[in-house]
């Protein structure tokens, strides 16, 4: 299994969004290196990260799972939609989409200023200076870091 992190704005799509439909197609990706990612490494199965990007408090809200390996992105197809490239085609699709599907809301954002604070996650994609990637891999430590820092936030607000 592999950790992502995968990062949405919340007025555009947020994770009260994905709890509402259960699955979505994360599309909209227009960055090679993370459509590469999507088409070439993400598999059923492997769990991602929700984060909200642009927003005042950004940072980790919650769990999503790959429930559709990656696949080509038709809205690059469309004229209409705000996707549109016109050098995709279905014969030649320049771009991909996963599936996923809503797992969990951590109570309270674990945010991005905490997890720029932690020595542990220092060599973190996320948190390195200039990386601006809307999807990034997370390593099994760093994910479990991220899970006890979300617990953490819980266990402290029940005190």
């Amino acid at each position: 299994m592999n950790y992502w992190l995968m990062k949405s704005e919340p007025d555009v799509f947020g994770i009260d969004d994905l709890k509402r439909v259960g699955v979505e197609p994360w599309d909209g990706v227009r960055n090679y290196q993370a459509r590469n990612m999507m088409r070439d490494q993400m598999q059923v199965g492997d769990l991602a990260f929700f984060y909200h990007s642009n927003t005042k408090v950004p940072g980790v809200v919650g769990i999503m799972e790959i429930v559709r390996a990656g696949y080509p992105d038709d809205c690059a197809w469309d004229p209409e939609h705000k996707y549109y490239d016109p050098k995709s085609s279905p014969d030649n699709p320049r771009w991909y989409r996963v599936d996923v599907a809503y797992k969990e809301t951590f109570p309270q954002v674990v945010p991005l200023e905490t997890l720029k604070s932690m020595p542990q996650l220092a060599d973190m994609a996320l948190v390195r200076r200039g990386n601006r990637l809307s999807i990034m891999p997370v390593t099994a430590d760093e994910w479990e870091i991220i899970q006890q820092m979300a617990k953490m936030e819980t266990d402290h607000d029940a005190c």
